[in-house]
Order: C-alpha cells, then sequence, then structure tokens
C-alpha cells in the first residue's frame, strides 16, 4: 500500500518538479512583473473570488436539496449538475457561448436591453462558475449525508424556525465540507482555461486570465511561461494551505440544552 502509494505521489510531483527545474531563476522576478503577466494574474484572482462567491450562493442551495430531500429525477438533477467535471471545459465554453452569446438562446434577448455577456469579464466568471461549482455541490452534499439530521431534528422539535435551524445548526455542523469545497471551488476557478477561452476570449485586461497569458507566452517565450506556470501553481498551493483547515467541531449543547438556539 505504502509503495503504491508512494507511486501515486510521484507521478504527481515529478512533473511538478522538472518544470520547477526549468526556470530560470535569475530573471524570475523579471519574467513574471511584466505588464500583461501582472494584469493576468489579478485579473485571475477576482475573477476566481467572485465565481467562488457565486459558487458558495448556488451551490449551498443546491447540496442541500440533493442531500436533504427525495424528488422523482434527482439522479438525473444530480448527474447533470455534476457533468462539468466529466465533459471538457470547451465543451462547457460553447454551452455558455450559445445560450448567452450575442446569437446565443437567451443572449439576443439581452442584447435588446444592452447586455453583452460574451468576451467580457463577465463571462469569465461565468465559465469558471460552470466548471467549479460541482466541486462545492460534491463536497458540501458529502458532508451534509454523513452530518446526518439528528442536530437539525433536535432544534425543530425545541421550536426553532427552518431560517434558523440552517444558521445556528446546519451551517456550523458542515462548515469544513463548505470552506473545503469553496477552496476547491477557488482553486479550480484560478486554473480554468478552456472554458474561458471559448466563452471570453482571450483579452488583456478583460479576459486574459494567467492560464491563457500562459498559453500565450508559451509560443513567443518560453521561459515566461515556465516562471508564470510556477508563480500559478505557487498560488493555488498557498491558497489551499492556508484555507484548507477543518475549523473544530461545533459544540452541540445548546441545541438540546440551551435555548439561545432558538
Amino acid at each position: 500500500m505504502y509503495a503504491l502509494a508512494a507511486l501515486g505521489a510521484l507521478f504527481i510531483l515529478l512533473p511538478l518538479t522538472g518544470m520547477v527545474a526549468q526556470v530560470n531563476w535569475g530573471q524570475f522576478l523579471p519574467l513574471i512583473s511584466s505588464e500583461s503577466s501582472v494584469a493576468a494574474l489579478l485579473l485571475s484572482l477576482r475573477t476566481a473570488a467572485a465565481s467562488t462567491v457565486l459558487c458558495i450562493i448556488f451551490g449551498v442551495p443546491l447540496a442541500l436539496l440533493l442531500a436533504r430531500t427525495q424528488f422523482f429525477g434527482q439522479r438525473i438533477l444530480r448527474a447533470l449538475i455534476l457533468l462539468p467535471l466529466v465533459v471538457p471545459p470547451v465543451v462547457g465554453g460553447l454551452a455558455l457561448l450559445y445560450t448567452f452569446g450575442r446569437a446565443g438562446l437567451m443572449g439576443k434577448s439581452l442584447q435588446l436591453v444592452g447586455i453583452n455577456i460574451a468576451f467580457s469579464t463577465t463571462a469569465v466568471i461565468m465559465a469558471q462558475t460552470f466548471v467549479a461549482l460541482p466541486f462545492l455541490v460534491l463536497s458540501l452534499e458529502g458532508t451534509l449525508r454523513t452530518a446526518g439530521q439528528k442536530y437539525e431534528a433536535v432544534a425543530a422539535t425545541l421550536g426553532a424556525r427552518p431560517g434558523t435551524v440552517l444558521r445556528r445548526v446546519t451551517v456550523p455542523l458542515v462548515l469544513p465540507g463548505l470552506i473545503s469545497g469553496a477552496v476547491l471551488s477557488f482553486a479550480r476557478s484560478l486554473g480554468e482555461f478552456g472554458a474561458t477561452l471559448t466563452f471570453a476570449g482571450s483579452l488583456q485586461g478583460v479576459t486574459r486570465t494567467l492560464p491563457l497569458e500562459i498559453y500565450l507566452q508559451r509560443e513567443t517565450d518560453p521561459e515566461a511561461a515556465v516562471a508564470l506556470s510556477f508563480l500559478l501553481i505557487a498560488v493555488a498551493v498557498l491558497v489551499v494551505a492556508l484555507t484548507y483547515r477543518a475549523p473544530k467541531p461545533p459544540q452541540h449543547t445548546s441545541v438540546s440544552g440551551r435555548a439561545d438556539v432558538l
């Protein structure tokens, strides 16, 4: 088992080591501090943060619906929600383009009121949200199923309203899963490429995120592409390392023995 685990770790670490070995450390700062590189990094951080917020807003209700209710077509809904995990990102980008693009299903109506989404920063956020949302839903649904409903049931029998139960019991109970799902969503958004390129294009300062900048630099300046790749990996690792910490389990004595929960 340990040997296979070591091989699995090497399978991930060796390619990263090979890339790091190619970084021109003597010129690292100049390579990553060009105007286009800085603009791409800042844009990626802003859009990834925005898409993570959207993933939380949309993903929490979806996870609650899938974990706490039973209804006809539930398996189909779950499969459709998780579909972006298995289809190529470029397919998701095409789906967004043919829905919200200027000639798309909803794009024509939106254009009549002066709203153009495709090839804008909004399109970048939508593309990132499309591919990252399943990570939050999957993580949070699993946590909700593992946690069960006994504490929520106790709070309900004590007279707590559904909103109070959600805010004071459910959310603290599943906070580790929510945090891990949000971190995964942010990391996925940060590295999104295919859907962004297809739906948003590559306009410097507007839609050209760091992965797109790396792709363009690969053709003209391979050293800059390697340096930016290392920067992207470093930022993702830093975010995960600082954020992916499970908080202490919530104290549930207030649900069964204290009225302040209500």
